[in-house]
């Protein structure tokens, strides 16, 4: 249970880590790529402990590293599309409205 708990923390720290170093972090909320990323943490160490994969000789490190390499990896990849397709949609509405 303890490597739920270090996976949610880390993998909600990389979540806030990621937002801080996008540039267009403006166009959405704090918490979006910390929630993304938590909640593919956390569903990743759930499934990896149901397949039997935790506490094993040789594969410890997976339930622990895996899940928040994971979380990481979805939180920039929701950041990355969100900021483009937030930022392309704001101009589009922005340019309609400047036409009228």
């Amino acid at each position: 249970m303890l490597s739920l708990i270090v996976v949610a923390m880390v993998t909600v720290a990389a979540g806030f880590v990621v937002w801080a170093n996008d540039k267009r972090h403006a166009k959405y909320g704090i918490s979006m790529p910390a929630g993304v990323a938590l909640a593919v943490g956390m569903l990743s160490w759930i499934i990896l402990m149901a397949a039997g994969l935790g506490y094993q000789p040789g594969l410890t490190w997976i339930p622990w590293i895996l899940p928040m390499a994971l979380g990481t990896g979805a939180g920039a990849a929701a950041v990355l599309y969100l900021g483009k397709h937030r930022t392309s949609q704001d101009t589009a509405r922005l340019t309609a409205i400047l036409r009228l």
